[in-house]
């Protein structure tokens, strides 16, 4: 299925077993490129709740030097996430 531009879709992460870890995970093409999703669902001290939601490069293990992986990041990013 081809996905339309600034469009996304997101799903219940089942694989969840820490509060770090996103309720909900997906991906989105925004502005031709492709974007990873993350949402957590928190409550407010007023009660009320709400998403908080992260986007980031697709994951993409690169090999270093030394056998390990880390995920590869677009080049001038400075994005804390």
């Amino acid at each position: 299925m081809e996905q339309k531009d600034n469009t996304g879709a997101i799903f219940k992460n089942d694989f969840k077993k820490t509060e770090t870890q996103p309720d909900y995970k997906g991906k989105c093409l925004v502005d031709g490129k492709e974007k990873e999703i993350a949402m957590w669902l928190n409550e407010s001290k007023a009660g009320k709740k709400y998403f908080s939601v992260k986007f980031s490069l697709p994951y993409q293990a690169e090999v270093e030097q030394g056998g390990y992986q880390k995920p590869k990041q677009e080049e001038g990013s400075d994005l804390p996430f």
